[in-house]
């Protein structure tokens, strides 16, 4: 007995026009990213517990990798990076990756508001500029899903 996969729908709202599966779809591609900027945060936060590594003592190194290992919070991003992997499959196998991908985007926008935020980075103007014109290019994608769709 073969398991019948059904196919990736062609836009985020099916040619039925059911909104249910939409909404259903957008959240869990919203759920994936915010699991993945989650993850990034608490990995980055991890890596300030732990210090850094790549140090050219190999003794050094040895104990930098021992910190890792008991590191709960490098476990926890881990762990939402699973989590958010999980939830990516099902958004891929329900949305276009053409339309999927792009909003990964979002968690640039994030990742740099709370890099300046949380672990107070010197966030140049040109970066923001850089978030700008990516949260451009989502907004378009999103415009280019209703055009294509009719919508």
């Amino acid at each position: 007995m073969a398991l019948e996969v059904p196919p990736p729908e062609p836009h985020l709202l099916s040619a039925s026009g059911r909104t249910g599966s939409t909404v259903i779809s957008v959240a869990l591609l919203v759920v994936s990213v915010v699991f993945a900027t989650a993850g990034q945060l608490t990995l980055k936060a991890a890596m300030d517990s732990i210090g850094r590594i790549g140090t050219a003592q190999v003794t050094d190194f040895g104990q930098t990798i021992g910190r890792a290992i008991r590191e709960p919070k490098l476990w926890i991003g881990l762990a939402l990076f699973g989590f958010s992997a999980l939830f990516w499959l099902v958004v891929l196998s329900r949305v276009n990756l053409s339309i999927a991908y792009p909003v990964v985007g979002f968690s640039y926008i994030v990742v740099v508001a709370m890099s300046r935020w949380l672990f107070h980075e010197h966030v140049p103007a040109l970066r923001w500029v850089g978030v700008a014109i990516i949260a451009i290019g989502i907004a378009l994608v999103g415009i280019s899903s209703r055009t294509i769709r009719g919508g």
